[in-house]
């Protein structure tokens, strides 16, 4: 299966997990002002483990975040210094790719905190143009509804770069993304906007994999990197909240997750990786499945 492009895992949690200092509402934002080597070993960490792709740590560098933070001033300054310090990464590894970060407007898994579509776009279009220059493709992540993604699609396709669309399903109904509208709807989305690629996102593996055989083998390439949380809480999904309301599940070790994968690769897709609390070790467990059987 050596036609599997392998992403990275995890950036935010594996940051905090070597941090020395506690997590907030910033994450990984936090972490690239006040220790941007941890951000560097991170990248060269998943690609020692063998993936293709760095992903920037620039998820939560979005106007909204920022200024709750009196940060936004610093909006270009940190985005180069995410995309920098993955293609820094890639550099000194001597391969791969660099995908380009942009989590969602409003809140994760919160589609209804998200602005309009026509606003959202204006926001999505700002980022991806400033870092065109800098990435091989824009990722934007974790989608929770149809009107969030085609804000991030009709703003991110203007950047001039190759764009992923990456949806995050409800994980008691993978058939569904997390605001109820339904995965297999990013179809037409799709057809109207031409992305790259079309994954599912930061959730549980099991409704990946109910995600999934709804939006492969449809003529676009498809991908999965699920999360590792035992549930997203309520309390962290009404926002501005840190991530240790989030518990990490027991029994997704490394060759546990790669199970998943190898199944989700049966179901078509060819982009693998992982997302929340998939780590290094997880990323290297996948390589090893694909590229040496």
């Amino acid at each position: 299966m050596s036609d599997i492009t392998i992403l990275d895992g995890g950036m935010g949690q594996e940051l905090i997990s070597r941090s020395p200092d506690e997590p907030t509402p910033l994450f990984g934002t936090q972490i690239l002002i006040d220790h941007p080597q941890i951000v560097s070993d991170v990248h060269a960490d998943y690609f020692a483990a063998g993936a293709d792709i760095a992903t920037t740590n620039s998820y939560a560098l979005l106007h909204d975040r920022l200024e709750k933070h009196d940060l936004d001033h610093r909006f270009h300054e940190l985005h180069h210094a995410a995309c920098n310090a993955a293609i820094a990464a890639r550099d000194a590894h001597g391969s791969g790719k660099v995908a380009g970060s942009i989590g969602p407007l409003g809140w994760s898994y919160r589609a209804d905190m998200a602005p309009p579509i026509d606003e959202a776009a204006a926001l999505y279009a700002e980022i991806a143009v400033l870092q065109a220059p800098m990435v091989d493709m824009i990722m934007c992540e974790t989608m929770s509804g149809l009107d969030q993604a085609e804000g991030a699609l009709k703003g991110a396709t203007q950047g001039d770069k190759p764009v992923w669309i990456c949806c995050s399903v409800d994980d008691e109904d993978g058939t569904q993304f997390r605001n109820g509208d339904p995965i297999d709807g990013i179809l037409k989305l799709a057809e109207k906007y031409d992305p790259a690629a079309v994954l599912i996102n930061c959730s549980i593996p099991e409704a990946v994999s109910q995600a999934l055989p709804l939006i492969s083998n449809k003529g676009i390439p498809t991908g999965a990197y699920a999360n590792g949380f035992t549930k997203i809480t309520k309390e962290f999904a009404s926002g501005q909240t840190s991530v240790d309301l989030l518990q990490a599940r027991q029994d997704l070790t490394p060759a546990a997750y790669a199970d998943f994968t190898e199944r989700w690769a049966e179901m078509g897709a060819t982009i693998i990786g992982g997302c929340c609390e998939v780590g290094p070790a997880h990323i290297a467990e996948v390589a090893k499945r694909f590229r040496h059987g």
